[in-house]
């Protein structure tokens, strides 16, 4: 999953088998175990579930994570929107 940039809405998901995923776009790891993997995602709230989950590569700074274990689906929860007009001035 190299070359992939933080562009503004860019946000993938690959599973290979059920048994590993690789997510670009992510902005923040807000909690994981081994049943769910919650992120903060260009696209907004994104949570990984499963069972035996492992984050095994991490770097924010590129906005890439790795995770392995039985993946069994993922759920967004939140879109993240264009600021509004007044969201813009502040």
């Amino acid at each position: 999953m190299s070359d992939i940039s933080m562009e503004k809405g860019r946000n993938n998901i690959i599973v290979e088998n059920r048994e590993r995923a690789n997510i670009s776009g992510v902005c923040e790891v807000i909690s994981f175990d081994e049943r769910e993997v919650s992120m903060n995602t260009t696209q907004g709230r994104l949570t990984l579930l499963g069972e035996g989950l492992h984050v095994e590569k991490l770097n924010l700074d590129i906005g890439e994570i790795a995770v392995t274990g039985r993946i069994d689906g993922f759920e967004y929860t939140g879109v993240q929107k264009e600021g509004s007009f007044w969201s813009k001035i502040f």
